[in-house]
């Protein structure tokens, strides 16, 4: 008993400063018990809702005051953002019945295996089941047929750069290829010197999520027919084709192109640098414009194109993952009212808005044909081309889980920093991840099969001509 009492205690003051790390941009959450305090108007019902995304925060503050001002059924919305460790933080608030209401689906498998979410299925009117009928894909917002979460945005993957640092460097387009990438970046550090610029970074402190940001638009772009290193084909784990790709990182590291201690690099420290002018290019998606008017505001000439290829020719699409965005708690004691507020996220008119100010590209096929082209400094680059479609989720995350050694953006943050037999290294990774997939599929935990037929090349077009 007083083992389970320390424990519990160690995961309450555990959540409690890790709230805390967030600063000012969080707010110590309350119990998910029905809270009520009196107010005009009556009792309110308090939910909690945590995200882990910063760039829309001061809109969506907006966005839930006008719900709690509006809302006829006394309910009151209260948003914490934790952009840091959010999957970790949402584990300890489960284990220690500190859990949120309603929280982003930043995990989606792993927190519908561990029992987090509620399904949403029979809260969902007929119209809203066929509004999102074709969006809904199994290990991506429902499992079983259970609906968890409903699709809202994608993440549209671009090569970011610094349009001044590039034309200071006398470079005139943004690179094709693999090789240009790494050239540009050494003519960038040279030309950028006075003002201590350089030509390349990505978060390294997080490798695995670095790793992903470059290789995926990389690869699939170039039709390899797979992402995070799993072929779709095949069924199987395969990083020898992004060998090119993890040379190029070394290279660019050798030569000096990438910003110092960029292997302890988060994603926000890499934004502040990014909007001061000291980075020329790095990898992300289509939230960025949001930040850079929002969090980090800056006075850069910045644009994003698509990403360049392992050899130049366009063969495949740049992955489009999405499909989920939040769910209700399947410990709150306020799953109806929980709803209302999902309601009035997942409708039309929010959507509409939350697209068009360009804090995320929709998805959704009657927010896209109806939405007016968003004003967004930067979002131009990001909008829906021919080479951009929607890709099935991988198995990587309960892969990964059965990996033993060293996750492939660890391994492969090594070989940039280290050198070495990168065959050696990717090969090591493939075996690795398979053996850790076959663990997987033998434990139920993903129903991925090989798809012979897929073709990347064949999905040209289909999210815009």
């Amino acid at each position: 008993m007083k083992k389970k009492m320390v424990l519990s205690t160690l995961l309450g003051v555990t959540l409690v400063a890790s709230l805390a790390a967030c600063g000012g941009q969080t707010e110590q959450p309350k119990s998910t018990a029905a809270a009520t305090s009196a107010a005009a108007g009556g009792p309110k019902t308090k939910l909690t809702y945590w995200t882990v995304d910063r760039h829309d925060a001061d809109y969506m503050k907006d966005v839930i005051k006008k719900f709690n001002e509006t809302n006829k059924d006394n309910i009151e919305v209260e948003m914490t953002v934790l952009a840091d460790n959010f999957n970790q933080s949402i584990d300890i608030a489960f284990a220690s019945n500190q859990a949120p209401d309603i929280f982003r689906t930043n995990d989606f498998s792993g927190f519908v295996k561990k029992g987090y979410l509620q399904p949403i299925n029979d809260m969902m009117t007929d119209e809203m089941k066929k509004r999102y009928d074709k969006l809904l894909v199994e290990e991506l917002n429902m499992v079983d047929g259970k609906i968890y979460s409903l699709p809202h945005t994608g993440q549209y993957w671009r090569l970011i750069y610094n349009v001044d640092l590039f034309q200071k460097a006398g470079i005139k387009d943004p690179p094709k290829t693999v090789k240009e990438l790494v050239e540009d970046a050494k003519k960038i550090t040279e030309a950028g010197k006075d003002i201590g610029a350089y030509g390349f970074a990505e978060n390294f402190k997080n490798a695995n999520s670095a790793f992903a940001r470059i290789v995926n638009p990389i690869g699939s772009f170039s039709g390899t027919s797979e992402v995070d290193g799993y072929n779709y084909k095949t069924g199987q784990f395969d990083f020898s084709v992004y060998k090119p790709i993890a040379e190029a990182l070394r290279q660019m590291k050798q030569d000096g192109s990438m910003l110092p201690g960029v292997e302890s690099l988060d994603i926000d420290p890499l934004r502040a640098q990014f909007a001061a002018g000291k980075i020329g290019m790095y990898f992300n998606h289509s939230g960025e414009p949001g930040v850079y008017q929002n969090q980090f505001p800056t006075k850069i000439n910045w644009s994003a194109a698509l990403p360049p290829t392992i050899d130049g020719s366009q063969q495949g699409t740049v992955s489009v993952i999405a499909g989920n965005y939040i769910g209700i708690s399947k410990n709150t004691t306020n799953k109806d009212k929980a709803w209302k507020f999902l309601q009035y996220i997942y409708n039309l008119d929010f959507q509409k808005e939350y697209h068009e100010k360009g804090f995320g590209i929709s998805i959704v096929p009657d927010v896209n044909s109806g939405a007016k082209k968003p004003s967004i400094p930067g979002i131009e680059g990001f909008l829906p081309s021919k080479f951009d479609a929607l890709y099935a989720p991988t198995p990587l995350s309960v892969t990964e889980a059965k990996v033993e050694g060293n996750k492939s953006g660890n391994a492969i943050l090594k070989y940039m920093m280290e050198g070495g037999d990168v065959d050696k290294v990717l090969n090591d990774l493939t075996t690795r991840y398979n053996a850790g997939l076959e663990k997987a599929r033998a434990a139920g935990d993903t129903k991925m099969k090989p798809n012979p037929s897929f073709d990347p090349n064949k999905l040209q077009g289909s999210l815009a001509k």
